[in-house]
């Protein structure tokens, strides 16, 4: 497993949080991907849609399973990552660069404080 980066708050669930300004980027850890496999499909949520911390808000698909991918925070989705889209393999080469799924605008950023850092994270799998 590749390092965790330190930048990063994260989910139970796997996603990870990168903050800037106001703005969240969000995608899944280098964890979820390699348990999930060869990422064949994203369905992302649509630009402009409200989500509330733990709802699910899209979906990754793999050779192995579909799975929910939840909003670590609540927000309205500002951008989604097209390239992800047209190339889903990028979460699993790239998953905390290339590899992210949506931006959020925080509505609540004092939900960033119930997340856990890189260092719970990584005793939560063992890494």
């Amino acid at each position: 497993m590749s390092d965790i980066p330190a930048d990063l708050k994260y989910a139970r669930s796997h996603e990870w949080v990168r903050v800037s300004g106001g703005v969240a980027t969000v995608g899944i850890s280098d964890h979820a991907q390699h348990e999930l496999t060869d990422v064949v499909f994203l369905e992302l949520p649509e630009v402009g849609k409200q989500v509330k911390a733990g709802e699910a808000c899209a979906v990754v698909e793999s050779v192995k399973t579909a799975s929910d991918i939840y909003s670590p925070v609540s927000g309205e989705i500002t951008e989604v990552n097209k390239a992800a889209v047209d190339n889903p393999a990028v979460v699993n080469s790239d998953p905390y660069a290339g590899g992210w799924f949506y931006k959020i605008k925080l509505s609540n950023p004092s939900e960033l404080n119930s997340l856990l850092t890189p260092e719970q994270y990584g005793e939560q799998v063992g890494g």
